[in-house]
């Protein structure tokens, strides 16, 4: 498993992505893309997914946070903004009890 990354969002976001050599798996909506992330999380460390889904995901991505494996993170697309800036704060401050990166 180590070394594998993969991304979950619309097609036009994990096209980028698969051009860089990422497992690519487009998601047409919520619900494949909840599907698809809970397939991909017993192959893959690491899951980008896209910010659009990650906030109505909320409850998947919090059952994955109590684990090691795998981590996911969301990541912009320009549709939504200011979920995957809050999640990584988030996350940080509870890993590192402080904020490094936005002193906001």
């Amino acid at each position: 498993m180590q070394g594998k990354i993969a991304v979950v969002g619309p097609y036009e976001t994990v096209s980028v992505f698969q051009a860089a050599g990422v497992a690519a798996f487009p998601a047409a909506d919520e619900r494949s893309a909840r599907e698809t992330l809970r397939r991909v999380a017993h192959d893959y460390p690491v899951v980008f997914l896209s910010e659009e889904y990650a906030a109505p995901l909320q409850d998947l991505l919090k059952r994955f946070d109590e684990a090691a494996y795998p981590v996911v993170l969301p990541i912009p697309t320009g549709k939504e903004r200011g979920y995957g800036e809050a999640f990584l704060k988030d996350s940080m401050e509870r890993a590192l009890g402080v904020d490094i990166l936005f002193r906001k």
